[in-house]
C-alpha cells in the first residue's frame, strides 16, 4: 500500500483484461459477473485489479497430466 492508503496495484479495463486473456470483452463481463474475476466498479465501469487477473489464470490453469489418458499408464487400446 502507498502512503496515501491506495494499493500500488494496476487496475486494467475490461478491455485490457479481454486483450490480455485473448477473450471476448463479454467473456470477462460474465467473469466478473460470476466472481471468477474480482473487479472495482467505479460509476458504471469496471476496473479489475491486475492481481486479480493473475490469481484467476493461477486458479485456472490446467494440470497437464490429468487430461491425458495416455500419461497415466496407457489405457488405450
Amino acid at each position: 500500500m502507498s502512503a496515501a492508503g491506495i494499493p500500488a496495484n494496476r487496475f486494467m479495463t475490461i478491455a485490457e483484461v479481454a486483450e490480455a486473456l485473448r477473450v471476448s470483452r463479454m467473456t470477462v463481463y460474465r467473469l466478473v459477473n460470476s466472481h471468477a474475476i474480482h473487479a472495482v466498479r467505479f460509476g458504471r465501469s469496471y476496473r479489475v485489479p491486475e492481481s486479480a487477473v493473475e490469481s484467476y489464470i493461477e486458479h485456472s490453469a490446467v494440470d497437464e497430466a490429468e487430461h491425458h489418458p495416455d500419461s497415466e499408464g496407457g489405457s488405450g487400446s
